[in-house]
């Protein structure tokens, strides 16, 4: 699928950068707080996955809005190139400039690090809920694990086969086999863009549930057992 690159700006550099340290911190955080609720309960990781979870609905908010741009887009131009957001394509730019000479990288590496976003506000409510596992929250959060989880391996085959001169290969692109033109541009849209929104649905109802199952989640973190006092033999 070809996506039509802008004129890149410091702006653009910029915002990539920002992307990129954003998905980063939000991956590190996940493995410290996935790490130290191993151990004994610490409240820390409780209020910590709460703010990887916000953060990551934020991103996914954004990710998941440029693919309904591109399906409005598709619908009004069913033939033409598939578009993105003037802010999709700033940020695109603002990537390419990792490999330059890589036609379509920078959309690519934008929408791998927007499921990398998302997959690791998932993960933060898998997190939470280490010490429920009986909520509702917790079997939906992983079910949307395991689901952009393979979701984002799809993006990261396409994202390293464009890095190495080849095609965009994948699910979304009938692994290179189909020229570039509107019926793979309509597939991949769509696919894309299907994918998403079932993944959102499912996040909504893990953040849901966890809305609900709140008051049982936070007492594995903060509930402390009330010691037993026994009466002294007269």
């Amino acid at each position: 699928m070809t996506m039509p690159m802008g004129t890149m700006s410091g702006w653009d550099v910029a915002g990539a950068t920002l992307l990129v340290l954003w998905a980063l911190a939000m991956g590190g955080a996940v493995g410290v707080l996935a790490y130290a609720n191993r151990g004994p309960v610490r409240p820390w990781v409780y209020r910590g996955s709460v703010a990887v979870i916000g953060v990551g609905v934020l991103g996914q908010l954004g990710h998941v809005q440029e693919h309904v741009a591109q399906v409005g887009y598709w619908l009004g131009h069913p033939d033409a190139p598939a578009w993105m957001t003037p802010w999709g394509t700033g940020l695109a730019d603002g990537l390419q400039m990792l490999l330059p000479g890589r036609k379509t990288f920078g959309m690519e590496l934008l929408h791998l690090t927007g499921n990398f976003i998302f997959l690791a506000g998932l993960a933060g409510v898998v997190v939470i809920t280490r010490r429920a596992p009986t909520t509702r929250a917790r079997r939906w959060a992983k079910m949307g694990v395991w689901m952009q989880g393979l979701h984002g391996l799809e993006h990261l085959v396409l994202t390293v086969s464009v890095a190495f001169g080849s095609r965009a290969i994948g699910l979304s692109t009938f692994f290179g086999l189909v020229d570039p033109g509107p019926g793979l541009t309509t597939y991949r849209v769509w696919w894309h863009f299907v994918a998403n929104v079932v993944g959102s649905v499912v996040f909504g109802l893990a953040l849901y549930h966890l809305w609900r199952e709140r008051r049982e989640v936070r007492a594995t973190f903060f509930l402390r057992p009330v010691p037993v006092v026994t009466e002294r033999a007269a």
